[in-house]
Parts: C-alpha cells; structure tokens; sequence
C-alpha cells in the first residue's frame, strides 16, 4: 500500500469510529432500566428445578454444534485468507473480474458449507428430538439452499463493490468503497422485508378479533403509526414462539408467528407485541442501520490498512485477494461481536421496559417470557462468557428481574408448564 492509500484508510477508518461512537452515545440507551439493570431473578422463584435441567441439557448440545461450526468456518476462511491456497483458488478462475470475484464468493461460502453441513445436520436431529421443529428434513434443505443464495448475492454484491472501487480509483478506494457499502447497509435494511423475508415465509393479515382490536389501541396510545400487524407462518419450521420488527419508513413491519398467536392467551401476546412496537416506537431499525452504516466505514478502513500489510504486494482490485478480505471479515464480525451484543442488549431492554409500562400488566409480561423460554428451552444461566459474546437479548430471569424492579408487588411464583419433549 502507498502512503496515500494508508491515509486514507486511516481517515475513513476514523471518521467511521468518530460516528459509530457518537450514534451510539446518542441513539443507545445505555441505562434504559432506572437505578440500573438488576441481577438475574433466582432460577427457581421462575422456573422448577426439571424445567431447568432441561433447558440446560438443551443448550449444553446447541452450543457444542453451533461453536463446533463457528471454529470449523473460522478455520477454513483463515486457511484460505491467510495462506496462498486461497490466491492460488482464484487465480484458477476465468472470466472479467467482476466474475471472478463472484465465483471465488460462491466457491469459498459453499467449501465452507459442505465443512460446516455435519454440525448443521446435529444441530437439526437435536431440534428434532426435542421437539422444537417439526419441519420435514425437504423444507429445512430447501430453507438452507435459499440461505445459501442469498448470502452467496449479498456478499457478492459488497465484494464487486469493493474491488471495483479499488480498481477505478486505486489511492482513494476506501473513502468511496467506504460510502457506497454504507449506503448499501442502509438500503439492504429498507428492502430486507420486500425482498428477504418472503423468500423463507408467508404473511397474512393478522384476522379481526379482540387482539387485533387491542394491538391497534395500544399502538395508536403509544403513538405508533402501524397499519397492519402480519402474521407468519413460522410454525412450520419450528415450535418457538416470537416476532419481530423489520425495515423502516414505508417498509416496517411488525410480523407475529403463528403459533404465538394461537398458543399464547391474548394478554401475553400483547405483551409481546408491545415489545416489539417499543421498537418501532424508537425506530431501532434505524438505530441498528445507522449504526451498521458506521461500522461498514470502520471496517473498510480497517481493511485497507490490513490489505496493505497482508495482501503480498497485490492491489486491492485483484480478484485474488478475495479470499483474504472474506477472512478478515470473518475475524472481524467474531471480535465485534461483544460490542454489537452489548448494544443490542440495551436496546432490547429498553423495549422491555416500554412494553411493561405501556400495557401495565407485570403479571402478564412474566408469564409470557416464562412460556417462551420453556417452549424454546431457552438456558436461564447461561454462562457469563457466553452471554457477554453472544447474547443479543437479556436472559428470561434478567427480563423477569426488571418486571419485578418496576412492579415489586408481582408475586414470585407462577404456575408449572409441562416439559417439552
């Protein structure tokens, strides 16, 4: 890398970090819960001793196929980034570059899915055995090849981007790739629910009811202009219970499984979708997006700077070093995940906070995270390390420790629900 290229990168990388922390200290709300998050509710004031040896037999397993995957994929991306097999793989290619760069993208992503397959094939029998999917093993490989696709495009899409701003202006790339895959953030969470979503889902308006009525009424308390509330058909993939919040401006929507309308009574569905129109309510989408957008500027510096030290004398316009720049992204996203966890956190927090004060039902609000976490076997204590790297959203005795913050006369103890086998 010349000196000018250096500067470059280390401008971008700059102003990348200076907005990222300035979004963040201005969009995240840091300490959403007054006096602050409390420690975890005791296991057992919520959840009896088998429900708990379940959960964590559960999750011991998720967790040895999931790290499993993530060390396997880890491994092959580094081989190939950090070594010159990756070089020599794509010097193999033919074709204009832009083809080049696509076929080392759908090469690399699909030797590491065939490596990693084995972990997902443990991961699906053990969601089988404990009955958290019902899905036929033709949907969950017809679910994996549509994933596979759409990460081989989108990914395709930045690299082209990348090495064809390194190409046409071979001093300044970064600045330039810097701003459009920023931009390219921003316009992937806009079009995310048109495009993405129906790929894997159908959606139907949620029918009209007494819910229906209620969700419309505390939206529009709220000061949440929604005007549908979807509901997807989830329950053919799996037994969990959930929604969601997705784009923003003409394209948000607030999307419920199935099975959480049809299982949960109607005030515990409300608590949940009142969680999720606290994020609506302060545009977390947005926020996330934004701060996506920011981080996208940060790591294209970052990786003007590591090319220059690690790419072997070769420009960043050369196809070849694809694989390189797939490694660093891999390493990248693992070490940042901490932080985007910890925002996540909070955020998630603050939406539990709101939904609480906005249906004033503390009672409801538990027995609804207390279900959701028996039918997803959620682990109620998981380990610290673990949830400092990987939890995006407070554990269920955090979220029922809030609850009790808030309303201290809610009782302790609630009603057993069967295990789920």
């Amino acid at each position: 890398m010349n000196h000018a290229d250096r500067r470059t990168s280390l401008a971008v990388l700059l102003v990348g970090a200076v907005a990222f922390v300035a979004l963040a200290v201005w969009l995240v709300p840091w300490q959403p819960v007054p006096g602050g998050t409390p420690p975890p509710a005791p296991p057992r004031s919520v959840f009896s001793a088998e429900e708990v040896s379940a959960a964590q037999d559960f999750a011991t397993w998720v967790r040895v196929w999931g790290w499993g995957s993530l060390v396997v994929s880890l491994l092959v991306a580094c081989w190939f980034g950090f070594t010159r097999h990756g070089i020599r793989l794509v010097e193999r290619m033919r074709g204009p570059w832009w083809w080049r760069v696509v076929l080392a993208v759908t090469a690399l992503e699909l030797i590491g899915r065939v490596l990693t397959l084995p972990f997902a094939v443990l991961m699906r029998r053990h969601l089988l055995d404990y009955g958290l999917t019902r899905q036929a093993w033709s949907g969950f490989a017809a679910d994996m090849v549509r994933t596979e696709l759409v990460t081989i495009l989108t990914t395709s899409v930045g690299l082209v981007v990348l090495v064809g701003c390194a190409r046409r202006w071979p001093r300044g790339w970064p600045a330039v790739a810097g701003g459009l895959l920023s931009g390219l953030v921003l316009v992937g969470s806009f079009v995310y629910p048109l495009v993405v979503e129906p790929l894997f889902n159908s959606f139907t308006p949620l029918p009209d009811g007494a819910l229906r009525s209620q969700i419309l009424r505390l939206a529009d308390r709220e000061g949440v202009h929604v005007d549908d509330v979807l509901v997807s058909d989830a329950s053919r993939r799996t037994t969990t219970l959930n929604a969601y919040v997705s784009g923003f401006g003409s394209t948000r929507r607030v999307v419920v499984y199935d099975n959480l309308v049809h299982d949960l009574p109607d005030d515990q569905a409300l608590a949940v979708v009142a969680h999720e129109l606290a994020h609506a309510r302060h545009d977390d989408v947005v926020t996330g997006s934004v701060l996506g957008a920011s981080a996208a500027l940060v790591g294209v510096g970052l990786l003007g700077l590591a090319v220059g030290a690690l790419g072997r004398r070769r420009p960043m316009g050369d196809p070849a070093l694809v694989p390189l720049v797939l490694a660093l992204l891999a390493v990248g996203t693992l070490l940042a995940s901490p932080l985007e966890n910890a925002v996540s956190r909070e955020i998630e927090t603050r939406a539990d906070v709101d939904a609480l004060r906005a249906t004033h039902d503390p009672d409801a609000f538990i027995r609804m995270q207390r279900e959701l976490a028996v039918r997803s076997l959620a682990d109620p204590t998981p380990p610290a390390w673990s949830q400092f790297w990987f939890g995006s959203h407070p554990t269920t005795l955090t979220r029922v420790a809030i609850a009790r913050t808030l309303y201290p006369e809610v009782p302790p103890l609630y009603r057993k629900v069967p295990r789920v086998r």
